[in-house]
């Protein structure tokens, strides 16, 4: 009875269409390789429309965090925007954003953001006490959308 049920078990999984020969399985596991290669390649490849630089304003108790945006390419950027992450030795103290624009192609705009907060206020007062040591850095995203 247990070969009955183990025969009828492999006819169904055959049928099934779940088991594949050995060399079959050798070519689809080599195609599904080559098809995630070159989805990775195609993601690599995806173009860098813009190029950006960070500037300092003020950075005390406030901070103002200015980003020049620059077009590269020659489609016009819509719905830009910026991001911006403030840390202060290594410990976030504040992010803001702000809403860019459109840009034209090879063109440059502006964006920046004021970064106002308690613990960014806490850590100048412990910086003019002489406690800790006032190293700032910025991460930013700068968001956007354009037509093919």
């Amino acid at each position: 009875m247990i070969r009955s049920l183990a025969g009828a078990l492999l006819i169904a999984t055959a049928a099934a269409g779940v088991l594949v020969p050995p060399a079959e399985a050798a070519t689809t596991r080599a195609g599904a390789t080559a098809s995630v290669t070159e989805a990775a390649a195609a993601v690599a490849a995806k173009p860098h429309l813009i190029r950006y630089k960070i500037y300092f304003g003020r950075c005390k108790d406030t901070c103002r965090i200015k980003v020049r945006i620059t077009n590269t390419s020659s489609k016009r950027l819509y719905s830009v925007s910026v991001n911006a992450r403030l840390k202060v030795n290594n410990r976030k103290v504040g992010s803001c954003h702000d809403y860019v624009g459109q840009i034209r192609p090879k063109g440059v705009r502006w964006g920046g953001c004021t970064v106002r907060t308690r613990s960014l206020s806490k850590m100048w007062n412990r910086w003019l006490d002489g406690e800790i040591r006032f190293d700032k850095q910025v991460n930013t995203v700068v968001h956007y959308e354009y037509y093919r």
